[in-house]
Parts: structure tokens; C-alpha cells; sequence
């Protein structure tokens, strides 16, 4: 049996959530906008080993 790695999926999903949030904020501020990604891109790092151990 095969195992797919799915650390790259949790990134690139937190990192779009992040990027939604951001746009519901950038008529405020760019740099909450800039925030929210950063913080979604370090989300994903740091959930992406938990979901490569299934």
C-alpha cells in the first residue's frame, strides 16, 4: 500500500484560508492583509508534519 504525502495539501490550504482572510481585511490595512498569509504559510509549516504521520 502507497502513501500519499499530504504535508503540501495542509500548506497550500492554510495558506489560501489565510489569503481569504486577508482580502476581507485589505480595505483596512495591507499590512493585515500581509499578516493574515504569513501567518496561513506558518500555520501550514507547522500542521504539515502532523498530517504527513496518517
Amino acid at each position: 500500500m502507497k502513501r500519499k504525502n499530504k504535508s503540501s495539501w495542509v500548506i497550500g490550504g492554510t495558506t489560501m484560508v489565510g489569503l481569504g482572510i486577508g482580502f476581507i481585511f485589505l480595505q483596512k490595512s495591507v499590512l493585515i492583509f500581509m499578516a493574515s498569509l504569513i501567518i496561513g504559510i506558518g500555520l501550514g509549516l507547522i500542521l504539515a508534519p502532523f498530517a504527513e504521520c496518517r
